[in-house]
């Protein structure tokens, strides 16, 4: 059973998987920091200073004890962070597009192979003109 699990474990598309997922977990790290750094201060400039991620709605309010501490915390529905998570998901998006695209434009198509001995056609005509004999 180990030797099965070490042959599975070893083969190539294994490995391609587990090195896509880690690849694509430090792409999100990446991705996010540009969203959260880069984009959302931009997009927060030309919308008059708006901070998405600051936007939500208060469904119940925090309840405070007598010393100050927070007896209940607010429930609210952050709809800033989703719409942070929706401009994450733009930006992979087009990132992707613009890799995809890439590497369709390097790829260079294969040749097709030269047909090798006689075509369709010859051969039915010879078995026509040879059932006609």
């Amino acid at each position: 059973m180990f030797k099965e699990f070490k042959e599975f474990i070893l083969t190539g598309n294994v490995i391609d998987l587990a090195v896509a997922v880690i690849l694509a977990g430090a792409t999100g790290l990446v991705v996010k920091g540009f969203v959260s750094d880069i984009a959302m201060p931009i997009v927060g400039h030309f919308t008059g200073g708006i901070d998405f991620s600051d936007m939500k709605i208060v469904l119940d309010e925090a309840v405070l004890a007598a010393d100050g501490t927070i007896a209940k915390p607010e429930n609210a529905i952050l709809y800033g962070s989703w719409i942070n998570a929706i401009i994450n998901l733009v930006i992979v998006g087009l990132v992707l597009f613009i890799i995809v695209k890439a590497y369709n434009k390097a790829r260079k198509p294969e040749p097709a192979p030269a047909p090798s001995g006689p075509s369709e056609i010859d051969l039915l005509t010879e078995i026509r003109d040879a059932l006609k004999k």
